[in-house]
């Protein structure tokens, strides 16, 4: 359904795409990862010409949309595109923004665009939205009414762009349930995304995009289980950190608290695991204070997302001294807590610093 051969894109001297070869089969549910800057959104905008190509062909349906001679608003009438900012227009309401395309682009009779409109409205669960302006909405529900939008269109292939990456975590999985249900019906779509279990579970492929080139593609299974490059194991196996320094028994714990819940909203780290943390990180600092009166703390959080664990590094300054299985420990029910959410834990002692490191239970 779409070719690409030897496509590059370049904006002056840098050269954001490069050499991109490639096949979608239709159907197909394409998701493109990897880091940030590497080309995956003007990847897309080139595939739909909202940036022109530099060089190499574009085929759709066996039809180079590169060519002069190529009729391009017709063809792209087959391609819609979401975009992480919703795009829809806040001075119409929902229902005008689903009629306005195929009654003034298509000439279909508005009474057929409003009944096709609100059976799209039931399938992204917004019929009752139909009358509401946009600023009405939250970000969640202008996503999926910026899909049934694109859906009115008729197109035959879908390209997202981030379509999460401008929502809060808690409207994250409203969206990905509409793309999910898409994918069921056989849209073809190429999806730009950072949820890496979304793209491992929806997807017919993955594209890892980096230096400009889809660096590697496969199967699910192959790119998130079995990654042959260094690169894309690099990538996946990729661990996110939160470092805090704790030098001072007057500590600001709700100013620690509110960067690891922001940074777990962040990583749409679920609320139960957010909770175990914060109480584990409160009950380690309560039995530190009760042997310390200097504190020399080192703390690190750090979030797998390949194996969704999470892990606490707490560290300090000192003589040899286990705060978790120490004689003098006083203070059960804080102990008590934090075996009860862990996973496992364990105690070293080097270079004159103690460190426990615990794994939380999943």
């Amino acid at each position: 359904m779409i070719r690409i051969e030897g496509l590059s894109k370049k904006f002056g001297n840098l050269t954001v795409l490069k050499d991109i070869n490639t096949k979608i089969e239709q159907g197909e549910i394409i998701s493109i990862i990897g880091p940030s800057g590497t080309g995956k959104s003007t990847f897309l905008r080139c595939i739909n010409l909202l940036e022109t190509p530099s060089g190499g062909k574009i085929f759709i349906d066996n039809i180079d949309i590169l060519d002069k001679k190529t009729d391009v608003p017709k063809i792209r009438q087959k391609m819609g595109m979401v975009f992480q900012s919703f795009n829809i227009f806040s001075h119409l309401t929902v229902l005008e923004n689903l009629t306005i395309g195929p009654v003034k682009l298509l000439n279909i009779p508005f009474n057929e665009a409003k009944e096709k409109a609100m059976d799209l409205l039931k399938m992204v669960g917004l019929a009752e939205k139909a009358d509401f302006f946009a600023d009405e909405l939250s970000g969640g529900q202008k996503q999926r009414i910026a899909i049934a939008r694109c859906l009115s269109m008729n197109p035959e292939i879908i390209l997202f762009d981030e379509p999460t990456s401008a929502l809060d975590p808690t409207m994250v999985s409203e969206v990905l349930a509409v793309i999910r249900r898409l994918a069921k019906n056989g849209m073809t779509m190429l999806i730009v995304t950072h949820e890496m279990d979304f793209a491992k579970d929806v997807s017919t492929r993955v594209f890892y995009m980096d230096e400009g080139i889809i660096y590697e593609e496969g199967t699910p299974q192959d790119i998130f289980n079995n990654p042959k490059n260094e690169k894309t194991k690099s990538f996946i196996n990729r661990i996110r950190n939160l470092h805090f320094t704790i030098n001072t028994p007057n500590y600001d714990l709700y100013k620690l608290n509110a960067e690891i819940e922001y940074f777990f909203e962040k990583h749409i780290i679920s609320k139960r695991n957010t909770h175990s943390t914060l109480l584990v990180i409160e009950e380690l600092l309560t039995i530190y204070s009760n042997y310390f009166n200097v504190f020399n703390i080192e703390l690190i959080i750090e979030f797998s997302e390949k194996h969704n664990t999470i892990n606490i590094h707490f560290k300090y300054f000192g003589d040899e001294n286990n705060l978790l299985e120490s004689e003098e420990l006083e203070d059960e029910i804080s102990l008590s807590l934090i075996k009860n959410l862990c996973e496992s834990f364990d105690y070293i002692f080097e270079d004159n610093y103690n460190k426990i490191n615990i794994s939380l239970r999943n």
